[in-house]
């Protein structure tokens, strides 16, 4: 079942003071960025965000999950109510995540 507008619609405005995301589809789903990071994606109308360690470490209660058959598990939001939590999840996961580009020489490009 492949997620609908209005929700992904829903989670932008909820993540508004993260940064600046933009949705992405993707195979009938949506990739989530956040300031040019790829941060999360949606699939079935449920929000699931990469993992890293700092996210995982000050979040220990959010349960992790495949958002697809075969994917990789991932963070398992279902409280996508929860603008605070949401917007501090975001912006620690997208801190380690380009800290992990920078130590790979990576560049992070704005979409």
């Amino acid at each position: 079942m492949a997620s609908h507008g209005n929700f992904v619609a829903f989670i932008g405005e909820q993540l508004r003071e993260a940064g600046t995301i933009l949705s992405k589809r993707m195979f009938g789903e949506y990739g989530l960025y956040c300031d040019g990071i790829f941060f999360a994606v949606i699939c079935d109308d449920q929000l699931f965000v990469k993992p890293t360690l700092q996210a995982e470490a000050a979040f220990p209660d959010l349960p992790k999950a495949p958002p697809y058959a075969g994917a990789k598990d991932y963070i398992w939001v279902e409280d996508v109510d929860d603008r605070e939590m949401l917007t501090t999840l975001v912006r620690v996961t997208c801190h380690a995540l380009r800290e992990q580009e920078s130590k790979k020489g990576g560049v992070t490009h704005a979409i």
